[in-house]
């Protein structure tokens, strides 16, 4: 799942609150360290003590129009091109645009096990999508399955009830809610933990296309995301969907399954919306919050392929 850190902290204050959530020794009279910092931030929000920064607000984010406006023209933009390789059958995949030699050498590793994740930048007439108040986190993944066919992917894929066997613990839970010939309406219930634990029940469209009898892919909106409060608890409630801590506001994928080399390529595309992160923070936290969503697809990837080599 994904994360995003949002608020302010000196550094004495974070020092108190990692001592406050986490049991360590007073390091008052200490520089803090990075991973102090970072593990500061995290927490905060969580708990917002009164008197950790003066003027400091805990108060969590709300999803304003111009945020999830800047995210519908990314998907808007990534689901054209998209559509657009898609329909001249070129490239399938997207290591198919590298150079000759470049190229060759990816497939190689591919084959070899290696799964190639990339950042992704959708641009729009050659400029950067500006998001306010918001992050648009956008990877894209590769990998190869040896002696697998795309029929065995799909069978994966489509078996939503077992999803939460398959991709555990990202997904604690996993339900067909509607299944009408190659279109599916299923729940994921998302469990995330690094040093906070966070809980997503998320329902998500899904449509599957075969292209010929060796492709397939497949296009998924999530429809509802609402976080989780006092999840496994009796009294586990879920917070109004836009007005929560901003840890996963919209989630957009796209699949792609060839066959060929002995085995089936997989490819997954994910453009995901979260809260910004502060002014100030952004040196520091940001490349840990980036490494979120790619841990997450870096997961996917690894547990599609042993869940497909599993079934056969």
């Amino acid at each position: 799942m994904i994360y995003a850190i949002v608020p302010w902290l000196d550094g004495i204050s974070c020092v108190r609150l990692v001592r406050q959530v986490n049991g360590l020794p007073d390091v008052q009279n200490r520089k803090p360290t990075l991973a102090t910092l970072i593990l500061a931030a995290l927490t905060f929000f969580t708990i917002a003590p009164a008197n950790c920064a003066s003027g400091a607000s805990g108060a969590p984010p709300k999803l304003k129009l111009e945020t999830e406006s800047a995210f519908e023209r990314t998907v808007h933009l990534t689901e054209d091109r998209n559509a657009a390789e898609l329909k001249q059958g070129s490239p399938f995949l997207w290591i198919d645009n590298l150079p000759e030699k470049e190229r060759n050498a990816a497939y190689e590793a591919l084959r070899n096990g290696t799964t190639r994740i990339e950042r992704r930048q959708t641009q729009n007439a050659g400029k950067e999508i500006h998001c306010p108040s918001g992050l648009i986190h956008h990877w894209e993944a590769v990998a190869f399955i040896r002696d697998a066919t795309v029929d065995d992917v799909l069978r994966v894929l489509e078996d939503y009830d077992r999803h939460s066997e398959y991709y555990k613990p990202d997904v604690e839970r996993s339900k067909t809610l509607q299944h009408d010939g190659d279109h599916f309406q299923v729940f994921l219930r998302f469990r995330r933990h690094k040093v906070i634990t966070v809980v997503l029940n998320t329902t998500h469209d899904v449509n599957y296309f075969r292209d010929s009898p060796t492709r397939a892919h497949s296009r998924s909106s999530a429809i509802r995301i609402a976080e989780v409060e006092d999840a496994g608890k009796a009294d586990e409630r879920e917070k109004s969907v836009g007005d929560d801590n901003g840890f996963l506001w919209r989630m957009e994928t796209w699949w792609r399954m060839e066959e060929k080399d002995g085995g089936v390529y997989i490819q997954s595309e994910v453009v995901s919306l979260t809260r910004d992160i502060p002014i100030g923070l952004g040196w520091m936290i940001g490349p840990f919050v980036s490494s979120i969503p790619k841990e997450s697809l870096a997961f996917t990837m690894e547990a599609t392929r042993k869940a497909v080599l599993a079934k056969k």
